[in-house]
């Protein structure tokens, strides 16, 4: 690795010293071969991760500036000041570790933040929130009862997710998130609420902007995802594994500086309306300042930059900070200008960038590769510092980088149980990730795994590099099912057994297999496949199986699986508690079924006549919710295969809900007054083109509403040779 560094940017004696007594330390690795000793490491990790948050609250002028309202979309700065211990103590309650609460109604206040607020969704609720002094007697005893817990919880080489430290390393990387967040909205608060502090001095240095120019990069495929025995911790979007074939591409050399976004702004950038998509051009024109928001003018017309506790004369040569709608804008500019494919990278085109500059993790670093860590200065440095491998300047460090890459989560990602909501909110395709970290990243966020996203209108200390490829960019939609008519049959297809049943969608499968074992298992048929995997389950053992449901709702989870191999969903646990389920065809030995399910939207009661040459046609609790079910009887004669199978799993649950009551098959006297039961009305209907094979077989299932709320069922399930 190379530093250029000027020997202008180190001239800084005091800021310099300041800086380095909050530089932080490496994140802990928490593997090794001596418990007590990493006890003590994390006890040391934990107090400087205390100290330089409470540094970071020092610049605040008067106990008036924490009650001022520095982002109309975040709470006052005295809610994060008070949230980072309150979150400790919350989650290792929550865990068993402490046993009672140091402040409940503090606990409560500064508990949930309001950071994914949109844009144009002010919060206008009253807090009453608690005195700086209150709170600063808070972390005192916070801090008190961590130390006391560090010291006496047992500890174990490696930590894992059910370590008393996991959960502690969670609260100190949780911390280190909020110095950084912290900090972005102290740079929003009015320069008379705020003092200066030796250690928070901005880089002095400032020359002429660098010419930027666009690398090759060659395509490789990049591996994604951390393995679950990685020795650092993480968050749980993190983990999993996938893999992205990243085709060749052009990166710009440098990040863009304010003197390169400035050509963006004077030719009109902002006023044109073509450079931006339908999101940013809303915000644009709510936000109505013509430049980025830390940008200013002063009287004369010239640009000036607010710093987190000061203003400057504009750095060109500096990074640009703007959100992801700006850093987008330029690149569609950029695009229109240069006639080329000009965009930001995706999540995997900025690992492969940081594949090729070598640049290794964190466990390899004596010191941050670039302005990273704290260990630099309190701002950007100049875009041209640091250079790293490759050609390329700031792969990480200086600013955060915007992707094109909305968040999801990898395949294998699972949640932790202490910490359900950290990632599962924002995997709704409008956060999108940030990468590479800041000048004031550290711990976890300044590892390579880091994956952290916000809204595209948010600020943090971001910028961009742009790249020029022709490769098209693909949104993933790995958005929690949430549909309450959808994700009791995710649960039963797919979830754990809560009630010692057989998997029905399985077990309906199996006995279709064994029932074909001596015929022909070309091609199969099911009609009311839910979320499909019963489907899956019979290709198994057939060549190819056409899953068709009247819902496009329900089959749109059997294609996610096909496409993904996986799918996800949120399942109620009491009141507004919800737990978070995945499942993967892999885990159910079904990946190789994948290539051979078909997911169609049909109506069983006005089948068209393509749906026809199959071996076995299973009828799978659709008929009773059908309107007109004997037309299809009438005729699926002419779907089947000679020899073929009809099986149909039917609840006899007849209603005028689904059914009119002219159209039952059962459950009705007759004209003479005789019961009609719906088996009686099959043997009616198919009987000229089917014999009945051997006795109704009877299979219990039950549709999930919350964990202690089941719907029971028992189908009768009856089997059809054609003749």
């Amino acid at each position: 690795m190379v530093f250029n560094l000027t020997s202008n940017l180190f001239a800084m004696s005091t800021a310099s010293l300041a800086l380095d007594d909050i530089a932080s330390p490496l994140t802990v690795v928490l593997n090794g071969n001596d418990p007590e000793a990493k006890r003590e490491e994390i006890r040391s990790y934990f107090h400087q991760t205390f100290d330089v948050y409470e540094q970071l609250f020092e610049v605040m002028a008067s106990d008036e500036a924490y009650y001022q309202r520095a982002d109309p979309l975040r709470h006052p700065l005295i809610f994060y000041y008070g949230h980072t211990a309150v979150f400790f103590i919350n989650k290792l309650v929550l865990g068993k570790y402490l046993p009672k609460r140091l402040d409940p109604e503090l606990e409560r206040m500064c508990a949930v933040g309001v950071d994914e607020m949109s844009w144009d969704d002010l919060n206008e609720a009253h807090y009453d929130w608690p005195t700086v002094e209150r709170v600063k007697q808070y972390r005192a005893k916070a801090r008190e009862a961590i130390d006391q817990l560090i010291s006496e919880a047992d500890i174990s080489l490696p930590i894992g997710w059910d370590s008393p430290f996991w959960v502690i390393m969670m609260g100190i990387e949780h911390e280190r998130i909020h110095l950084e967040t912290s900090s972005v909205l102290i740079r929003h608060l009015p320069l008379s609420m705020l003092k200066t502090h030796p250690a928070w001095c901005v880089c002095p240095e400032d020359h002429e902007a660098p010419a930027n120019e666009l690398i090759p990069v060659a395509g490789a495929t990049v591996k994604l995802g951390k393995p679950a025995d990685s020795p650092l911790y993480g968050w749980d979007n993190e983990y999993g594994e996938h893999e992205v074939d990243v085709t060749e591409f052009k990166a710009s050399k440098f990040l863009v500086s304010n003197r390169e976004y400035l050509e963006f702004i004077e030719d009109g950038g902002y006023t044109t309306r073509d450079y931006w998509t339908d999101e940013g051009w809303n915000w644009a024109t709510y936000e109505a300042r013509g430049m980025p928001r830390f940008w200013l003018k002063d009287e004369a017309g010239n640009y000036r930059l607010r710093c987190m506790i000061e203003e400057i004369d504009m750095p060109w040569s500096w990074p640009v900070e703007v959100n992801n709608l700006e850093a987008k804008a330029f690149c569609n500019w950029k695009a229109a200008k240069t006639g080329q494919p000009v965009r930001l990278p995706t999540e995997a085109e900025w690992y492969r960038l940081l594949d090729v500059s070598g640049t290794p993790d964190v466990t390899a670093w004596t010191k941050a590769p670039g302005n990273l860590n704290l260990e630099v200065a309190a701002s950007s440095v100049p875009v041209d510092t640091f250079a790293f491998g490759a050609g390329f300047y700031d792969v990480m460090g200086n600013v955060w980088q915007h992707t094109e890459t909305p968040i999801a989560g990898f395949p294998g990602f699972a949640v932790h149980p202490l910490y359900d909501d950290f990632s599962t909110p924002t995997f709704d395709t409008k956060h999108n990730l940030i990468k590479g970290g800041s000048w004031i990243s550290t711990g976890n966020e300044a590892t390579r795994d880091s994956r952290y996203a916000f809204r595209r209108h948010f600020y943090q200390h971001a910028g961009f590099r742009y790249i020029e490829s022709e490769a098209e960019v693909v949104i993933v939609d790995d958005r929690y099912e949430t549909d309450p008519d959808v994700v009791p049959y995710c649960e039963a297809h797919y979830g754990p057994d809560a009630l010692g049943l057989d998997n029905y969608a399985e077990k309906i499968a199996q006995i279709c297999l064994d029932r074909m074992a001596d015929k022909p298992r070309g091609a199969a048929l099911e009609l009311g496949c839910k979320t499909g995997r019963s489907a899956f389950e019979l290709a198994v053992g057939f060549d190819k199986v056409t899953a068709i449901d009247p819902t496009a709702r329900t089959i749109r989870i059997g294609v996610e699986m096909v496409d993904k191999g996986y799918t996800q969903w949120e399942i109620p646990l009491e009141g507004e508690l919800v737990e978070y389920r995945q499942s993967h065809l892999k885990d159910l030995g079904l990946d190789a079924s994948r290539a051979k399910v078909e997911f169609l939207q049909a109506d069983l009661s006005n089948m068209k006549e393509l749906y026809k040459g199959y071996d076995l046609i299973l009828v799978n609790n659709l008929l009773e919710r059908s309107y007109q079910p004997a037309n299809f009887l009438q005729s699926v004669h002419e779907r089947l295969n000679s020899g073929g199978l009809l099986v149909i799993a039917c609840t006899n649950d007849w209603s005028a809900e689904h059914t009119d009551r002219a159209h039952w098959l059962g459950g009705f006297k007759d004209a003479t007054g005789e019961s009609v039961f719906t088996r009686d009305s099959l043997q009616a209907i198919l009987g000229e083109h089917f014999t009945e094979e051997g006795e109704p077989v009877s299979l219990p299932f039950a549709l999930r509403g919350n964990a202690r709320r089941f719907e029971h069922f028992l189908t009768e399930v009856t089997f059809w040779k054609k003749l």
